[in-house]
C-alpha cells in the first residue's frame, strides 16, 4: 500500500452550492494547508456560544486537485480516500460523484475511489468536501470547523489486506518470550484464485532485532480469506510507560499472476500485557503501576483543533516531566498522531467514544450553568451512527500499545442531564451547586435512566466483538444510582468522576469490580484516595491543559482547569503535582498574599502572583517531595509546617529584600529553587523549543516528527535575568516561513488569533511557525530591543 497525503487545498468559508462539480472554478479561493481549522481564524464574539469558545462556525468548502499519474495506480488495485476527521457534517465528492457523508467530526472515514478513478477524463482528480458547523452550541467544548485532521489517498495492489490492515495483539509476554497474534483478511481483486504468501516481520525500533514468520493462504478470485497468525517472539523488548519499546510490523504479500508480485504495508506496534485488578489496581507486564493521568481536549489555542504533532510533543513531554503517565481522550476519539506520540513516549491511553448517547446534554451558550441551555449535538446522529463511529474508533486505534481501555461514554448518567430516576430527590455533583432547585429534583417527564443500561449493553457488545483484548469502561457521574440500575454491570472497569468518597464502600459492595478515577479534581485528598487504596488503579485529572470552550462567561473563552496553559507553559500547581507524581526530587516555591480570601487549598485556577512588596505579609507555599525542606529569605531561615490538606509546606512571613530560597533534601540528593520579586522587563528572550534527544529519537523512529513546524518560546526578562513582572505587546515577523499563530495562554484575551501581535501573559508567549527550510522570527515590543530567532524545521 502507498499513501499520498493531500495537504494543499483551495478553501472558502462560504457556501457555494456548485462547488461539488469537477469543473468548478476555485482559482480565487484561498490556499490552505490541511489539517485546517477556519473557526479559530475568526474573531471572538459574545454572540457566539460560550460552550464552544465564543468562536463562529458556518459552512466551508475545500477542493483539492490530485494528479492521477503521481498516484501510480496499479490496474485492478483498490484506491481509497481517507479523512481522519472533518468537523463536522462532512459531505464528499470526487470528480463530481457524491461518495457520502459523515456527521461526526471525530470519526475516521474511508471511501472507495476505485470505480471513480476509472472514469476520470483527465489527470486531474478533484476532491471536494463541504463542512457544516452551523449549530455552534453543539458541544460543551471547542471542536473547531474544517478538515481538522489529515487526508490521504491509499493506493493498493490487486491483492491486499483489509482496510485497517493487520490486528496485532499480545497474548502473553515475559522477559524470555512473548506470544503475539496477528489477524488479517487478505483480499483478491483478480479474476483468478491466488496462492498468497504472507510474511510478517517485526523489527525493534530500539535495537533493530528482527523476528519474521510466513504463512500461505489461498484467496478465491474476487474474494477474501482470513488469516490468523500466532507466533512466539524470543527476548521481546516490552512496551511500558518507563520503557516504551516499539516494533515496526511490515506485512508483505507475495503472489504470482503471470509474474511475481508483492505488496507491503507498515504499522508500528508494541508488545505488552496489562491488567486491571479489583484488589491490586493496574499493572503493566506484571508490574504494578499507578495511573497518573490527565484528561485532554484537542485544541491548542490559536491553532484550534488542527494541531501539528510537534506541538503535541512539546505539551506531552511537559506533562511527562511532571510525572504524568496516562491520558484520557476527552470525550471523543482524537487525531491519529496523538496516539502515536503516546506510544512513543510511554503514555497509557483511555480512548473515549461518546459524551452523549441518544439524548442531548445541556449546552451552555451564555455562560456556565446560565439557563436556558441549548440541546444541539451528536445525540441527533447517535441512533443511526453509533455503531459505525464506535467501530471506527476501535479499528483506527487498536494497534496502539498505549491504549488500555475503550470508554463507551462520559457522564452519560448525569442526573437530569437529561436522564432521571425516581430514586433520587436531589443530587449535587461537580457542577450542580449553581443550578436552580427545579433542575436538581426528579422530573418524571425526563427520559428514564434505566434506558442507559440497555444502550450500554449494546455498546459493550460492539466493543467486545471488535476488540476482546481490552476492557470496556465508562466514566460515571452518578455511580450511587448507576450501580443499582445495572448500568455499571455492563462494563469491565468502572470509572468514577469526582466520587472518591465512594471508593471504600463500593469496593466492599462490589469486590470483584476494578475501580478507576476517570475524572478527578486537583485536591490532595483526591490523590490520597488513590495512594492509600491499592484497589484504585489511578486517577485522571480534569484537566492536563487549558482548552477552548466550556467558558464561564464573556470574555473568558476557555477553561482554566489545566496544569499547563493554552500556551503549554507550567502553572504553579504543575509543580505541586510534580512534587506528588515525579520520582525526581522536586523543589519549587511560590507566594500569595495572606489576605487572599479565596479557597486556601491550592487549586489550579487560582493565579498565584510572582511578586511581593517588601514588608508585605505573604504566605509561602513550598512544593517538594523531599524528606527535609529548608526555607530561607535573604539568608534568614523561615519555619515551615506541613499542610496535608494542600499537600505542601507553608509559612506566613514578612517579605524582605533578597531572594526566597527553598532547599529540599532526600538522601544524598539536593534540589533548590530561588525566587525574587520580578522587576520591569528590559529585554525579550526567545528560543526555538527542541525535544530532548531521546524523545526526538523515539518519535523520529516512529515516523512522527513534523517537517516544517517550529515553536518559539518567548519570555520578558528583567535586569537580573528573571521573568519580568510586567507585560508587553509583542509583534512577530517571519521571513522564510509562515506565522501559524501566537498564543499567550490568557483566556480573557479576545484579540483575534489571526493578528501578528499579542500581549504576553505572565511574561510569556509561544509563536508557531511553518517553514520548509531555515526561517527567521523577529520579535519586537515597545521600549525593548528586538530579538531574532533563527529557526530550523
Amino acid at each position: 500500500m502507498r499513501t499520498h497525503d493531500i495537504e494543499r487545498w483551495a478553501f472558502t468559508a462560504t457556501d457555494v452550492p456548485e462547488a461539488w462539480r469537477k469543473g468548478h472554478d476555485d482559482t480565487t479561493w484561498r490556499t490552505v494547508t490541511v489539517p485546517h481549522d477556519w473557526s479559530v481564524e475568526q474573531e471572538f464574539s459574545a454572540e457566539c456560544s460560550s460552550g464552544t469558545g465564543y468562536l463562529p462556525g458556518g459552512v466551508g468548502w475545500y477542493r483539492a486537485h490530485v494528479s492521477l499519474a503521481r498516484l501510480g495506480i496499479t490496474p485492478g488495485g483498490p484506491v481509497r480516500l481517507v479523512l481522519h476527521g472533518a468537523y463536522k457534517n462532512a459531505r464528499v465528492w470526487v470528480n463530481g460523484y457524491h461518495l457520502g457523508r459523515r456527521p461526526s467530526g471525530w470519526a475516521r472515514t474511508g471511501l472507495d475511489l476505485t470505480e471513480i478513478v476509472s472514469y476520470a477524463p483527465d489527470d486531474d482528480l478533484v476532491v471536494a468536501v463541504r463542512v457544516s458547523h452551523e449549530d455552534l452550541s453543539d458541544s460543551r467544548w471547542y471542536n473547531g470547523a474544517g478538515i481538522t485532521r489529515r487526508v490521504e489517498i491509499q493506493v493498493h495492489e490487486p491483492v491486499h489486506l483489509g482496510e485497517h490492515g493487520p490486528a496485532f495483539t499480545t497474548v502473553a509476554a515475559h522477559a524470555d518470550e512473548a506470544t503475539v497474534a496477528i489477524g488479517q483478511v487478505v483480499h483478491n481483486e483478480l479474476a483468478d484464485d491466488v496462492a498468497v504468501t504472507v510474511r510478517h516481520e517485526l523489527v525493534s525500533l530500539t535495537s533493530g532485532a528482527t523476528h519474521a514468520v510466513e504463512h500461505d493462504v489461498e484467496v478465491p478470485a474476487g474474494g477474501s480469506a482470513p488469516l490468523d497468525v500466532v507466533t512466539r517472539v524470543p527476548r521481546p523488548e516490552l512496551w511500558s510507560d518507563r520503557d516504551p519499546h516499539l516494533y515496526r510490523l511490515t506485512t508483505t504479500l507475495s503472489w504470482h499472476d503471470g509474474e511475481a508480485r508483492t505488496a507491503a504495508r507498515s504499522d508500528v506496534v508494541g508488545i505488552r500485557t496489562f491488567a486491571f485488578d479489583a484488589d491490586t489496581g493496574f499493572s503493566i507486564n506484571g508490574e504494578p503501576r499507578l495511573l497518573k493521568g490527565v484528561c485532554l481536549h484537542e485544541d491548542a489555542g490559536c491553532l484550534g483543533n488542527a494541531v501539528p504533532a510537534a506541538v503535541w510533543l512539546r505539551r506531552l513531554l511537559r506533562l511527562r516531566e511532571m510525572g504524568c503517565n496516562a491520558v484520557r481522550m476527552a470525550h471523543n476519539p482524537h487525531a491519529p498522531e496523538l496516539y502515536a506520540l503516546c506510544d512513543a513516549l510511554g503514555l497509557f491511553v483511555v480512548d473515549e467514544a461518546f459524551d452523549e448517547w441518544e439524548n442531548p446534554k445541556n449546552k451552555w451558550w451564555q455562560g456556565h450553568n446560565v439557563y436556558p441551555p441549548r440541546h444541539d449535538g451528536y445525540a441527533e446522529h447517535f441512533p443511526e451512527w453509533h455503531e459505525q463511529d464506535l467501530r471506527a474508533m476501535i479499528d483506527a486505534h487498536r494497534n496502539h500499545p498505549s491504549v488500555i481501555a475503550w470508554s463507551i461514554g462520559n457522564e452519560i448518567d448525569y442526573p437530569n442531564d437529561p436522564y432521571a430516576h425516581p430514586s433520587f430527590s436531589e443530587m449535587t455533583g461537580n457542577n450542580d451547586a449553581s443550578k436552580p432547585t427545579a433542575e436538581r429534583v426528579y422530573d418524571p417527564d425526563r427520559p428514564d435512566m434505566r434506558r442507559l443500561t440497555t444502550i450500554a449493553r449494546r455498546l459493550a457488545q460492539i466493543v467486545r466483538e471488535a476488540d476482546p483484548s481490552r476492557p470496556v469502561t465508562i466514566a460515571a457521574a452518578f455511580p450511587e444510582l448507576s450501580a443499582s440500575t445495572g448500568l455499571l454491570e455492563q462494563v469491565d472497569v468502572v470509572g468514577y468522576n469526582y466520587k472518591e468518597h465512594l471508593y471504600a464502600q463500593d469496593h466492599e459492595r462490589f469486590p470483584d469490580v476494578p475501580l478507576l478515577g476517570s475524572e478527578n479534581g486537583h485536591h490532595h485528598e483526591a490523590w490520597r484516595a488513590v495512594v492509600d487504596n491499592d484497589y484504585i488503579a489511578g486517577q485522571f485529572l480534569w484537566t492536563g491543559i487549558d482548552y477552548l470552550g466550556e467558558a464561564y462567561g464573556w470574555p473568558i473563552h476557555g477553561s482554566s482547569a489545566g496544569l499547563l496553559t493554552l500556551a503549554g507553559f507550567e502553572k504553579p500547581t504543575y509543580h505541586l503535582r510534580r512534587s506528588w507524581w515525579s520520582d525526581e526530587l522536586v523543589a519549587h516555591v511560590v507566594t500569595r498574599p495572606v489576605d487572599d480570601d479565596r479557597d486556601r487549598g491550592v487549586r489550579p485556577y487560582v493565579h498565584l502572583p510572582r511578586g511581593w512588596q517588601d514588608g508585605e505579609q505573604v504566605e509561602v507555599l513550598c512544593f517538594s517531595n523531599g524528606d527535609e525542606v529548608t526555607l530561607t529569605w535573604a539568608g534568614e531561615e523561615v519555619p515551615v509546617a506541613r499542610d496535608e490538606e494542600a499537600g505542601c509546606w507553608t509559612a506566613v512571613t514578612t517579605a524582605r529584600p533578597g531572594p526566597l530560597l527553598l532547599r529540599a533534601r532526600r538522601g544524598d540528593a539536593v534540589a533548590q529553587h530561588e525566587l525574587t520579586s520580578p522587576g520591569p522587563a528590559v529585554r525579550i528572550a526567545a528560543s526555538q523549543w527542541r525535544a530532548p534527544q531521546d524523545a526526538a529519537r523515539r518519535v523520529a523512529a516512529a515516523g512522527l516528527l513534523d517537517v516544517g513546524v517550529a515553536q518559539v518560546e518567548c519570555a520578558l526578562l528583567d535586569a537580573h535575568g528573571q521573568r519580568a513582572g510586567d507585560e508587553a505587546l509583542v509583534s512577530v515577523e517571519v521571513e522564510g516561513g509562515e506565522l501559524l499563530g501566537i498564543e499567550n495562554g490568557d483566556l480573557a484575551d479576545t484579540t483575534p488569533y489571526i493578528e501578528t501581535s499579542r500581549r504576553t501573559h505572565d511574561g510569556r508567549l509561544v509563536v508557531y511557525v511553518r517553514c520548509d527550510g531555515p526561517a527567521q522570527v523577529r520579535l519586537s515590543a515597545p521600549g525593548l530591543p528586538p530579538a531574532t530567532v533563527e529557526c530550523v524545521p
